[in-house]
């Protein structure tokens, strides 16, 4: 059984406005009632618990970028980071389902959309339409334009062949960003972006990965067996899908950025309470400065991580570069994550090698932070390059 969490204190060094405190306050509140005692079952399974993703859309967890007119928040990039910071405290696979949503799918749609697509998808994806994002293929990871799945002119359609590989919300998802090439000759200039919807002719949901980690997450194979896709389906221009994947992955990075800080906080919130609790020697463990300094370095590392993390969706916001700090977000909180969750570990001993305490889990959950929506070493390369 995993403990109650009691609150951990935190030295509050990053300003927030009244009404993102009280947002980011709400949605804590949620993460402990709803989702915290659904966690062990949820991991177990495999499976997100069904209940959940309608309160998540009644909440207006999963719209919250999208205009009011629609049905959406219309809120900030920056709520959506302390939404998905503050899930994924609790649970890192509730916080990556919204973070899909929102800053991937969401936002490829309000910065390449045509009135007539957000029209269409956005009240969906604001009441209860889930979103995924699919790009990655066998071949194409790292180099994600290495793509195979093709797209043909047929009349006034195209049609879709191919397989997408590791696509997160694949079994909750009703709308897939869908990339393929119309000319494979031309590299990255044929990559063209469709928006796809389950219920089409030639479009299925394959396998679901049995993963180390983030367990209640899906991840699942697409499979395109001449799927037709209506031409107004298509996502910006025909031959620049490239550009709307860059630009959306690296908004992305920030978002995933804020899952690991969110996990962090979680290892150790747990990790604070545990050694105030457990004793030896005839005291708590806490009382000992060695147990002090590691908790006080894992502390500066998480304020750390999410320094970044919040200056690069604060610069997203304000429509200015961000390159740079959302790599350097997304690379300094993934692997401080792990360094935590690793750490916490030590500290409860015995106990944190079994299923019973909850560091454990986000100790699995941490791995995938350094591998998706950008390797670490890709990380390294962009900011490299960029100084360079």
């Amino acid at each position: 059984m995993t403990p109650a969490l009691t609150e951990v204190a935190h030295p509050g060094l990053t300003t927030l406005t009244e009404e993102e405190t009280m947002f980011q306050e709400a949605v804590r509140d949620f993460a402990r009632s709803e989702v915290a005692p659904r966690v062990p079952s949820m991991d177990e399974a495999a499976a997100l618990d069904a209940d959940l993703i309608p309160q998540l859309f009644e909440l207006g967890l999963m719209g919250i970028e999208i205009p009011g007119r629609f049905g959406g928040t219309e809120s900030t990039f920056f709520t959506s980071v302390l939404v998905v910071e503050e899930l994924s405290r609790v649970d890192p696979s509730v916080g990556v389902l919204v973070d899909v949503q929102n800053t991937l799918v969401i936002n490829a749609l309000l910065r390449w959309g045509t009135e007539e697509q957000k029209e269409q998808f956005f009240p969906g994806l604001a009441k209860d339409v889930v979103g995924a994002y699919a790009l990655s293929e066998a071949g194409s990871g790292s180099d994600a334009f290495g793509l195979q799945c093709r797209a043909e002119k047929q009349g006034d359609d195209w049609v879709l062949n191919g397989q997408k590989l590791w696509i997160t919300n694949g079994a909750e998802a009703g709308l897939f960003i869908v990339f393929a090439t119309v000319d494979p000759e031309a590299g990255y200039k044929g990559i063209t972006a469709f928006l796809v919807e389950r219920d089409f002719d030639g479009f299925s949901v394959g396998k679901k990965e049995d993963k180390l980690g983030i367990r209640a997450s899906s991840t699942t194979e697409l499979v395109l067996e001449d799927c037709r896709v209506p031409a107004e389906n298509v996502l910006g221009e025909v031959g620049k899908g490239y550009k709307a994947a860059i630009e959306t992955l690296n908004e992305g990075r920030i978002g995933i950025g804020a899952q690991m800080v969110g996990l962090a906080q979680g290892a150790l919130d747990h990790t604070i309470q545990y050694v105030q609790e457990r004793e030896q020697f005839g005291r708590p463990i806490g009382s000992f400065q060695g147990v002090q300094f590691q908790i006080a370095r894992m502390a500066t590392d998480l304020e750390a991580a999410r320094l970044l993390v919040y200056n690069a969706a604060r610069l997203k916001d304000a429509d200015k570069p961000f390159l740079i700090p959302a790599a350097m977000a997304k690379l300094h909180s993934s692997e401080a994550a792990q360094r935590i969750a690793s750490e916490c570990i030590d500290l409860y001993g015995g106990y944190g090698f079994t299923k019973e305490y909850p560091v454990e889990k986000l100790y699995r959950d941490a791995k995938i932070g350094t591998i998706y929506e950008g390797t670490t070493n890709m990380q390294l390369q962009t900011i490299a390059k960029s100084l360079l």
